[in-house]
């Protein structure tokens, strides 16, 4: 019994000193020029649907959760949405060639297809990222369409 209150003691203190490590935060006060939004002429339905359900992780500016600030849930959620916007950042999107645009957006219609996105980790627990069969099928028909 000592040595798991010593355990757990230890435990706690690491836990307890691991909050004191920040994490970068993935907000920005402005959308750039080159923000899909921006370029495209977007239907303001898909304009919602692309906010609500990928903007969190694929562009400069994500909506926190409380939790965020609770390590390791801030590192797991940075990493998370470093990941996402390495692979597409919305806010960047004119800066991309025009092969790499066709690119992304054939690999949009994939990953919604294939209901990859928004991944379950993501839609658990933001239930408004949820999309219906409809919403995909809308933001399908619409990306192919441009």
């Amino acid at each position: 019994m000592k040595k798991f209150k010593i355990i757990v003691l230890i435990l706690l203190i690491v836990f307890v000193g691991i909050q004191f490590f920040p994490t970068k935060r993935n907000q920005s006060d402005s959308v750039p020029n080159t923000d899909f939004m921006i370029v495209n002429t977007v239907p303001k339905n898909i304009d919602n649907l692309l906010k609500t359900a990928c903007y969190d992780c694929h562009s400069n500016n994500t909506s926190y959760p409380w939790y965020n600030k609770v390590q390791p849930v801030a590192w797991f959620l940075e990493n998370h949405i470093d990941e996402g916007k390495a692979e597409l950042n919305f806010n960047e999107w004119d800066n991309y060639s025009n092969r790499r645009k066709k690119s992304k957006l054939k690999s949009i219609v994939s990953q919604i297809e294939d209901n990859k996105m928004p991944p379950n980790s993501y839609s658990f627990i933001h239930k408004d990222a949820v999309l219906s069969n409809e919403q995909k099928q809308e933001i399908i028909d619409w990306i192919n369409s441009m």
